[in-house]
C-alpha cells in the first residue's frame, strides 16, 4: 500500500529551505514513495459533518534555489489521507483551534494526525512545562501584576514572557529594581487582561538553550545548544542565537524519562523540549524544529526515525 501523506503548514514558498524541519520530514516521505499532498489551514472545511481538505499534491526536492512543485488541486475527505501532519506554526489562535476541531473528526474517521488534535488544544507549550515542577526553575502563571511584581522582587532576576509567543518574541528579563517593570508587565498582560508566565532567570543560557527533540516518547540522543548572541538573553534562533550540538547530558537523559511518558500517552508524536542548563522551560508541540541543524552536525537521520514511528504505527492498525 502506497501511504497517502497529507501537511499543513504555513506556505512551503516562504520557508528556509536550510532549516524548515517540514521540508525534512517531506523529503524523507518521498524517498520512501508515500504520495505527498499540501494543505494551509484555509483549505480545512466541513462538509455535511465530514472534514474536507483542498489538497494539492506536492513534489520536493534537495535544491535550495526550486525546492517544490504543487499538483492541481482537488477537494478530497480527509479521511482519504492516512497520515496528517499538523505544522502550522503559532500564533494559537481561535482558528488553530477550528483546525484542530476539522483534523480531530479525520482522526475519528481513521486519519492518524501527528501530532494529536485534542493534545495540540490542550497543552499550552509554555504551561505544559509546568507539569513536571521537579525539572522546573520556580515559575509562576499569572496576569495579576501585583503577584507578578512580588516574584520578580522574590527572585531578583526573572525573565517574563507571553504563553502564545514563539521564536523568542516578546521575552523580558526583568533584573530586581528595573525601572521598566511595570511598563513591562502592562504590556505583557495588556493591564492585566492575559496571563503571561514569569520564570526566575537561568544563568546558563549563555551555554545555549537546549532543544531536545522527542519521537513517541523517546529522546534523540543530540540536542541543539541554541547559544545568544552577544548581548542576548534569548538563544532562539529567529532571534540570532547560534545552534551548536551536543550529546544529552545525564540531565537532560532525566528530565525526558520524565517528560517522554506523559508524551506518548497523549499522542504527542513529535516534540521539542527546551532545557536551559538543568531546566525544563518550554514543551514545544505545535511545529517543532532543529532536525536538519542536528542531522547536518550529528549525521543522525531524525526524519528517518519519525517516518518509521508512523510507519509502524500505520501497520499496526
Amino acid at each position: 500500500m502506497t501511504i497517502r501523506l497529507g501537511i499543513v503548514m504555513d506556505p512551503i514558498q516562504d520557508i528556509n529551505f536550510h532549516k524548515d524541519s517540514s521540508l525534512a520530514m517531506l523529503l524523507t516521505a518521498q524517498k520512501r514513495g508515500w504520495q505527498l499532498f499540501y494543505m494551509e489551514q484555509g483549505d480545512l472545511f466541513q462538509e455535511d459533518s465530514v472534514a474536507m481538505g483542498r489538497m494539492a499534491p506536492l513534489d520536493v526536492r534537495t535544491n535550495p534555489d526550486d525546492w517544490f512543485t504543487l499538483g492541481d488541486y482537488r477537494t478530497e475527505k480527509l479521511s482519504s489521507l492516512n497520515v496528517i501532519l499538523m505544522r502550522k506554526d503559532p500564533p494559537f489562535d481561535n482558528e488553530f483551534i477550528y483546525s484542530t476541531y476539522l483534523l480531530e473528526q479525520a482522526e475519528r474517521a481513521g486519519v492518524l494526525i501527528v501530532n494529536k488534535p485534542s493534545s495540540l488544544r490542550d497543552y499550552n507549550e509554555k504551561f505544559f512545562a509546568t507539569l513536571f515542577p521537579q525539572c522546573c526553575t520556580p515559575c509562576m502563571v499569572s496576569r495579576d501584576m501585583g503577584l507578578l511584581k512580588a516574584f520578580a522582587a522574590k527572585h531578583q532576576d526573572v525573565i517574563l514572557k507571553p504563553l502564545d509567543g514563539m521564536g523568542g518574541t516578546a521575552i523580558f528579563r526583568v533584573k530586581n529594581g528595573d525601572p521598566n517593570t511595570s511598563v513591562i508587565l502592562e504590556t505583557l498582560t495588556k493591564y492585566g487582561k492575559e496571563q503571561i508566565m514569569a520564570q526566575k532567570f537561568i544563568p546558563e543560557i549563555t551555554q545555549g538553550d537546549k532543544r531536545i527533540l522527542m519521537i513517541d516518547g523517546e529522546p534523540v540522543p543530540f540536542a541543539l545548544a541554541r547559544i545568544p548572541k552577544k548581548g542576548e538573553t534569548r538563544g532562539n534562533l529567529a532571534a540570532g542565537g547560534t545552534g551548536v550540538s551536543q550529546p544529552l547530558s545525564e540531565r537532560d537523559r532525566w528530565i525526558a524519562e520524565q517528560v517522554g511518558p506523559t508524551l506518548k500517552e497523549h499522542g504527542l508524536i513529535f516534540v521539542g523540549i527546551d532545557v536551559i542548563g538543568d531546566y525544563l522551560t518550554e514543551i514545544n508541540i505545535t511545529s517543532p524544529t532543529c532536525i536538519r541543524e542536528i542531522e547536518e552536525q550529528q549525521g543522525v537521520l531524525i526524519a528517518e526515525q519519525l517516518m518509521d514511528v508512523i510507519s509502524n504505527k500505520l501497520n499496526s492498525r
